[in-house]
């Protein structure tokens, strides 16, 4: 007990007591969300021009890819946070992302696009889902929903942007080198930032951990599908919202 209450006086949870950490984590996600706008705007010329790809459904393969290998890292994220560690979690994903933009830049034919696209798969689902978690672990309880939108805000915000400057740089120098060195100054970026600047957060899930009451949920998969109404409504509305990302 007395040991739960001297953790408790150490860590402060909520973000005015932790925005220096979290204002790094929005930043470090915003760097993941542009690893994904790199290839947005220019892939699919890419495979028309360069590789004579003209079945959309071909040209569309990369993102079918990134989609599935994503679902499936992010369902195991939160257990290997939990075993590695957030930050150890963090930097791992963006050493996945490593060789992606040079995979893009210097692909032989398509199907390197779509194996650089396994690789950014899991870059996102390790990298984005571990600093959703830690921003989570930093604000604690009552915050945690802003928490979620400043990161979705930034990783988004981020796509976005990113997806118009490789569009404007394809323009004016062509499809291939030129638009992918962006993300290599994005990897570069997020790696030591993430290894030098972000601290782990495991000191402030115990903290919390220390007065919460929130039950344990039993199957993860099934409770947060349907059998939790607030849990399935939530993944339900995740998942149309990726449809839409998608078919955008």
């Amino acid at each position: 007990m007395c040991s739960d209450l001297l953790l408790m006086e150490i860590i402060e949870l909520g973000l005015k007591e932790n925005w220096k950490q979290f204002t790094l984590l929005v930043i470090i996600n915003a760097f993941v969300g542009g690893m994904v706008g790199l290839e947005r705007s220019i892939l699919p010329q890419i495979a028309e021009v360069e590789f004579a790809i003209a079945a959309k459904t071909a040209i569309l393969s990369f993102i079918i890819v990134f989609g599935i290998v994503k679902a499936i890292t992010n369902y195991f994220a939160g257990a290997f946070a939990n075993k590695l560690g957030r930050k150890n979690l963090l930097v791992i994903g963006w050493l996945f992302g490593l060789p992606v933009p040079f995979v893009l830049m210097f692909a032989p034919s398509w199907d390197w696009i779509v194996a650089a696209n396994v690789l950014l798969g899991i870059n996102q689902g390790l990298a984005w889902s571990s600093t959703v978690v830690m921003k989570i672990d930093l604000v604690g309880e009552k915050q945690r929903g802003f928490a979620m939108g400043l990161n979705e805000f930034a990783g988004y915000l981020a796509v976005a942007g990113v997806a118009f400057l490789t569009g404007y740089i394809a323009a004016e120098y062509g499809l291939r080198p030129y638009p992918f060195i962006l993300g290599i100054g994005l990897e570069v970026l997020g790696l030591l930032g993430s290894i030098f600047l972000i601290k782990d957060t495991r000191k402030h899930v115990a903290a919390e951990n220390s007065f919460s009451d929130t039950p344990i949920l039993k199957n993860i998969f099934w409770e947060t599908t349907w059998k939790h109404p607030n849990l399935g409504a939530v993944t339900q509305a995740g998942l149309v919202n990726n449809l839409n990302d998608g078919m955008a």
